[in-house]
């Protein structure tokens, strides 16, 4: 046994994303807090994106990934949709485009799902060997709520008696999201939004926004819809489909791979051209919805330890600006 096996490691873990409202914050709070709840075994979570005196470092987003790392790199990379659809996404294609390049430099990459794996090995030309894909889960706060939540968020964010849901960050428009079409898409039941908003959304018409709300209020309001609709035309992975059905609410979602992969038939799944299909199968669902797929952060957390681990056995010339040597991001 080497070293490195005979004693815990040190990672160094970047948590500025733990503020952030959107998935990619829910995906490293759980994940560093089921972390950390392993114990000291396994080794030492440092936070920090400055990575000094430690085995490995970790970028749980692609905006801590270092173009030069001083130790092995852990790059967690959510999705590749800027790169992939450029045309709209063109201010975030170019803020990204380095952050591909140090992504192409990390020891290891960790996916949420094979569809994103794909989307590496082909637009990044990571080899497959750096990959791991390890899925996501609901956060333990994330289950059915008794009557009196429910009637508790009804009446602080003045919601209809039955509503179907959707569930992200407003704070810009995305195009894959496709908020706007499906507030202006023909339905019988009244449409919730729930997250940070701005302006723009504000301007949707003849919806009801809640603004952000706290993950108990948020379990609450999943508990209370009829269903939660996911309209997006392009997913790494898709976490508000599991949380709804972790707290027994039915979904209906566009048929897109990554859904696909992770959901299997929980879901109800449309055409990504359909909206009025999908408003029309979503008021048509019924309770009880699915279980979840059954996988933890704590799963999530051990297989994390273990690519930890591989990254930190690395061969030296894996790692920093060598591993990118003939590489380049492919042209626009």
């Amino acid at each position: 046994m080497g070293v490195l096996e005979a004693k815990p490691m040190t990672v160094a873990f970047d948590s500025r994303p733990c503020k952030e409202t959107h998935g990619i914050g829910r995906y490293t709070r759980c994940l560093l807090q089921a972390l950390r709840d392993m114990g000291p075994e396994r080794g030492e979570i440092v936070e920090g994106h400055r990575p000094r005196r430690c085995d490995v470092f970790h970028a749980p987003w692609i905006d801590g990934a270092l173009l030069r790392s001083p130790v092995p790199m852990v790059v967690t990379l959510h999705d590749l949709v800027p790169l992939k659809r450029r045309g709209e996404y063109l201010r975030t294609g170019v803020r990204f485009k380095l952050r591909y390049l140090a992504v192409q430099r990390a020891v290891r990459v960790i996916v949420p799902t094979a569809t994103v794996a794909h989307d590496a090995i082909s637009a990044l030309q990571i080899p497959a060997d750096r990959i791991e894909v390890i899925s996501e889960a609901p956060a333990p706060t994330f289950a059915p709520r008794p009557a009196g939540e429910v009637a508790a968020v009804r009446d602080r964010f003045e919601l209809p008696e039955q509503y179907l849901l959707w569930v992200g960050g407003m704070m810009t428009p995305d195009p894959r999201k496709r908020i706007a079409a499906l507030a202006r898409t023909e339905r019988t039941m009244p449409l919730v939004l729930v997250g940070a908003t701005t302006r723009w959304a504000r301007e949707l018409p003849d919806v009801t926004l809640t603004g952000a709300v706290s993950d108990d209020e948020l379990a609450a309001i999943y508990t209370g819809a009829h269903a939660l609709v996911f309209p997006s035309d392009e997913e790494g992975f898709g976490l508000p489909p599991i949380e709804a059905l972790a707290c027994g609410t039915p979904v209906a979602a566009c048929e897109v791979p990554a859904l696909r992969e992770v959901l299997g038939d929980r879901v109800a799944l449309t055409a990504v051209n359909d909206l009025a299909g999908l408003i029309r199968t979503a008021e048509a669902l019924s309770r009880p919805a699915p279980e979840p797929p059954p996988w933890s952060w704590q799963d999530a957390a051990a297989a994390t330890w273990d690519v930890y681990a591989d990254a930190a056995r690395a061969p030296a010339r894996w790692r920093g600006a060598q591993s990118s040597r003939g590489r380049s991001l492919p042209s626009s």
